[in-house]
């Protein structure tokens, strides 16, 4: 007896295709209506001076025109001299009635060359600047410093003082941008920064050229926050003046020098510390 195998195919069921993701769209990035600069005479556009008429041009409209905004939803009430306090006490409420969509915060320098300097007091100051312009639903864009003493010419210990002073200015920035999770501009690691056609005569104050950069670097700032950039910043210097030799002297012997003198004199104590701790260090 022929034993009969029933060979029984079992299928193989093919695993199921996956569902892919749903794709969902980025959404598009949004325009900017309203702009405010807030700050010192970088912000007032020091360094970059508009031909025929006077006066400045300088980091705030180069952004404005980039971000598309026009006249009406531009604000600049920024003043020269101006100290993280005075943006704080006097531009803030400003900007603040303007209800911007983005605020840049160019302020620090005037502080550290002053006898009663406190990084803590300006981390104060510039946290309340943040946390009172995003309540209202601005993007705040502040900078932070590179070395001044590297493109301006000091004698060695006075460099040093300087130096100091900005590394503690950069660490009360970096502070408030690290709790209030917001981006900064890093003028320290900005491309060029230290050449010295970024500098206009008195190694203070941006050239044109600088000012491009700065408002190039915003706008990236702004588009990396969503906001579109119809008119990106061109590096290529226009519609501005190159000062002559003698607008240069002019600049020095009229303003530049007595500023110099002034802030000189408030800040020679503190250098005097850092020189009396350099020596010691020396000889010890």
């Amino acid at each position: 007896m022929v034993l009969g195998v029933t060979v029984i195919s079992v299928g193989v069921t093919p695993a199921p295709e996956p569902i892919p993701a749903p794709v969902r769209p980025q959404p598009s990035p949004r325009r900017a209506e309203r702009l405010v600069i807030l700050g010192d005479s970088t912000a007032v556009g020091l360094g970059d001076p508009l031909p025929n008429r006077g006066g400045w041009r300088g980091v705030g409209p180069l952004v404005a025109e980039a971000l598309g905004i026009d006249e009406t939803g531009y604000l600049n009430p920024s003043f020269t001299g101006a100290r993280m306090a005075c943006v704080r006490t006097e531009q803030l409420p400003l900007a603040i009635a303007h209800r911007p969509d983005v605020a840049l915060v160019v302020v620090g320098m005037n502080d550290t060359l002053r006898p009663d300097f406190n990084p803590d007091n300006v981390a104060a100051d510039l946290t309340a600047i943040v946390r009172e312009l995003t309540a209202i639903g601005t993007t705040v864009l502040p900078v932070r410093f590179h070395d001044h003493s590297k493109v301006f010419r000091l004698p060695p210990s006075l460099k040093r003082a300087l130096s100091a002073r900005v590394a503690e200015l950069n660490e009360a920035i970096d502070r408030v941008v690290e709790t209030e999770g917001i981006a900064c501009l890093n003028l320290d690691t900005l491309p060029g920064a230290y050449d010295l056609t970024v500098w206009s005569v008195d190694r203070l104050h941006p050239s044109e050229l600088g000012h491009r950069m700065l408002a190039q670097g915003f706008t990236n700032l702004a588009a990396a926050a969503g906001f579109a950039v119809p008119e990106p910043v061109s590096l290529i210097c226009s519609g501005g003046v190159e000062p002559s030799a003698a607008a240069h002297v002019g600049w020095l012997v009229a303003k530049g020098v007595p500023w110099l003198w002034r802030r000189g004199r408030e800040f020679l104590p503190y250098a005097a510390v850092i020189m009396w701790r350099s020596f010691r260090e020396r000889v010890g």
